[in-house]
């Protein structure tokens, strides 16, 4: 397969960026404001702008996913969400199926705009929820409570055939048995899709400068961490919602097809302040990435120069991407397509240390990493690449 070719083995997806947020969360390293005033307005004919630039370039594609992320983008009008989802109808061919994803925040304002969003094309909701613990969620610096995350959890239920929703493990004081208890807890929910994350501490956050200055206390130690990620698979795969990828779990069906393209090695166009993206042209790869300040990005738009200078992804790096993604997947790689990309397969004998030692399977076809594998993935892709 060529490079022209292999993009298409992950699909073709456009990622809409909303910068704006009510409020800055101490461990977040997001492209993400705060701002007294939004001119939405401005903001969909920028949009507009990109989708249609982009799409003079990928047109005749098919589009199989459209993803909303922020920020906090359940802060858009619902119209805004209707004139971006027209404008990629423009563009592109829409998969039978396209999956349409916003993320949004569980606070009461949000709620009531959720059927708009359904009205308007989206068809799955992806909520920041972060703890089902009131006290855990003020330490986030979260804006609602648990009681309201439910709430907007069952609205969300009754206006969307698909809902995720994201929760932080291995936070402050947390204990196992907690930690056990909160995602039961989220599992009787009737969810179909988790994202389970640890907390990790950012530079350039308010909690890393808090770390920093020994004011974070009450993380657990590294082999407790470890061991509440070992419970959380126990559980999930008890529950029917087992990991496809090392932080995402879901049932069988409603995995994330956006992100699959992402970890597929698709393309996706990336539009919005600081959104990257990836697309192959004329059988060359690029990486792409716009101005991330939210007025800067305006700006550029208007003088029809938003993205940054591309770089190109020689077939090497291509195929060390491929890998590193790939592997994230319970699916795992596919042994043949990286040996095209990298004009070379894998180490055979390092394959082979690896599958004594039980870290990862292959049926010489197809290379995952296994459940005792994925704890330390890092190291195996180390071993690899």
């Amino acid at each position: 397969m060529s490079s022209v070719e292999d993009w298409q083995a992950g699909g073709f997806a456009l990622y809409v960026h909303w910068p704006f947020c009510t409020s800055k969360c101490p461990y977040c390293d997001f492209n993400s404001h705060v701002a007294a005033a939004i001119d939405q307005h401005a903001w969909l004919d920028a949009y507009r702008t990109e989708i249609a630039r982009a799409a003079t370039e990928t047109g005749g594609r098919v589009l199989r996913s459209i993803f909303f992320g922020g920020g906090t983008p359940s802060l858009m009008a619902p119209e805004v969400v209707a004139g971006v989802i027209a404008a990629a109808a423009d563009g592109w061919r829409f998969a039978n199926d396209i999956e349409i994803t916003l993320e949004a925040n569980p606070g009461s304002v949000e709620r009531g705009r959720f059927a708009a969003y359904a009205e308007a094309g989206v068809n799955r909701l992806s909520m920041g929820v972060q703890a089902l613990n009131d006290a855990d969620l003020r330490r986030l610096g979260r804006l609602h409570s648990v009681a309201e995350a439910k709430a907007a959890f069952d609205v969300a239920r009754s206006c969307f055939p698909r809902v995720s929703f994201d929760l932080i493990y291995a936070r402050q004081h947390q204990t196992r048995a907690a930690w056990a208890a909160e995602l039961r807890e989220a599992l009787s929910m009737a969810v179909d899709h988790l994202s389970l994350y640890q907390l990790t501490i950012e530079d350039g956050t308010a909690f890393g400068a808090r770390a920093a200055a020994g004011k974070l206390g009450g993380l657990p130690q590294d082999d407790v961490a470890a061991d509440i990620y070992l419970e959380t698979q126990d559980i999930c795969t008890a529950a029917g919602m087992s990991a496809y990828e090392v932080s995402n779990h879901a049932a069988p069906g409603s995995e994330s097809r956006h992100n699959l393209v992402y970890w597929r090695q698709g393309d996706w166009v990336g539009i919005g302040p600081g959104a990257h993206g990836r697309l192959t042209l004329g059988g060359r790869r690029f990486a792409t990435e716009t101005h991330r300040a939210p007025d800067r990005w305006l700006a550029a738009v208007a003088e029809a120069a938003a993205e940054l200078p591309r770089v190109e992804f020689p077939a090497d790096e291509q195929a060390t991407e491929y890998l590193l993604m790939a592997l994230r997947l319970s699916e795992g790689m596919d042994l043949g397509r990286y040996a095209r990309l990298a004009g070379r397969g894998l180490d055979g004998a390092v394959i082979d240390d690896l599958s004594r030692m039980g870290l990862v399977q292959t049926d010489g076809v197809r290379l995952a990493a296994t459940s005792a594998g994925r704890p330390v993935l890092n190291s195996i892709l180390r071993a690899l690449a």
